[in-house]
């Protein structure tokens, strides 16, 4: 055990996580705090931020919650000096922001376009130039997680601009990863594959389902717990020291399959 905690443990680090108060970030918020990080949940709903914050708590650890729009730069420049007073330094960041869209492609408005480019992958960027640059001047390295998907690349059909912002992350991570590395900052992202929340297993029609079954080795869809492991490895050192630019993907082998 003292060798598990010597790989993995994150006790005296601080994590931020964007999109905190969503099922999957806030699966691995939780799984952070467990492994002994303070936590800071962002968030636009400030409501599922504040209840992830209070349910991390009971972990042990030091825990808050702020409402944000992660694609306005002036509300994370806010949040940044908030954190920053209140714990002192950020560590890990967990970059969870998204949003989804089933429009087919004729009818997508440039509306549309632009906030899910803005939310998915502007949101990111400006996470990553804020919290990097915060690493950069506190000395110590760090560990920037972006939440990427299994549509980054090749896309799945029906979400064409969601597709497009997910190949975009992906990019971008490896981007930084050697931009950032001087500084013994890591740059990696996890590209899940189907884990739909309860309400949106409701809404997937049987032939969309089993679609995506004959299309997964594993023949199911992830459960949010299965992301911590990856989370956790990605965000402790010695145990990821070395890894940076990589997408990891969760995905039950769907983007291994072919025909």
């Amino acid at each position: 055990m003292d060798f598990i905690n010597e790989l993995f443990s994150l006790k005296n680090k601080l994590a931020v996580v964007i999109g905190g108060g969503g099922v999957l970030a806030g699966k691995m918020a939780e799984g952070l705090a467990k492994a002994g990080a303070d936590i800071v949940v962002l968030d636009l709903n400030f409501e599922n931020a504040k209840r992830q914050s209070q349910a991390i708590a009971e972990f042990g650890v030091k825990t808050s919650a702020i409402k944000v729009d992660a694609s306005k730069k002036q509300q994370m420049d806010t949040a940044a000096t908030e954190i920053i007073d209140q714990f002192g330094r950020v560590d890990i960041l967990i970059n969870a922001p998204g949003i989804n869209s089933a429009t087919p492609f004729f009818e997508i408005t440039k509306s549309e376009w632009e906030k899910i480019i803005s939310v998915n992958l502007k949101s990111m960027f400006l996470a990553c130039q804020i919290f990097g640059r915060q690493m950069i001047e506190q000395g110590g390295g760090g560990s920037i997680i972006n939440i990427s998907s299994a549509s980054s690349g090749p896309p799945l059909s029906r979400v064409f601009t969601y597709s497009i912002s997910k190949a975009g992350v992906n990019n971008l991570t490896q981007y930084l990863a050697r931009e950032l590395a001087p500084y013994k900052i890591r740059v990696n992202a996890i590209a899940p594959g189907f884990f739909p929340a309860e309400q949106n297993r409701k809404i997937l029609t049987k032939q969309r389902i089993d679609a995506i079954f004959d299309h997964t080795p594993m023949a199911r869809f992830g459960e949010p717990d299965e992301l911590i492991g990856a989370v956790i490895w990605l965000a402790a050192e010695p145990a990821s020291s070395f890894v940076t630019g990589a997408v990891i993907r969760v995905d039950g082998g769907f983007t291994a399959m072919t025909i």
